[in-house]
């Protein structure tokens, strides 16, 4: 739904917009990704379980689930790969329940407020991070 829900919260730019211009920069960073977006916690479960042994790190936007899914949390702590979480919206100057994310405790951080560019940031951070 993006570019289309709340764009005065989460802007214009479609995910298929945001996804192709990491592509470009991982690229430019000499890196690869490879993108994945689905509305079930299970699918999205299932393809963090499924990272380990065959990606070396993890870029999220858990979304809604940020705050509700202890799922998500466990996941991302059980295959131990470096996960950064990231949000287009500034979630902390948003109403009180966004406060609190699952996966904070267990990413290397969260960068969140900056549009699109907390995808590139967050990418550019786990890239930096990688490569030590």
């Amino acid at each position: 739904m993006l570019g289309l829900r709340e764009p005065s919260v989460y802007g214009f730019h479609t995910l298929d917009q945001i996804n192709q211009d990491l592509r470009v920069l991982a690229t430019s960073l000499g890196a690869e990704i490879d993108c994945f977006q689905s509305n079930s916690e299970g699918a999205l479960v299932s393809c963090i379980q499924e990272a380990l042994g065959k990606k070396d790190g993890i870029l999220i936007n858990p979304a809604a689930y940020t705050h509700t899914s202890v799922a998500l949390r466990d996941a991302v702590a059980a295959v131990s790969l470096p996960t950064v979480e990231v949000h287009l919206s500034n979630v902390h100057s948003r109403e009180s329940f966004r406060h609190h994310s699952y996966l904070a405790p267990v990413a290397l951080g969260q960068i969140c407020g900056f549009g699109v560019n907390s995808y590139r940031l967050g990418l550019r951070a786990l890239i930096d991070y990688l490569r030590g």
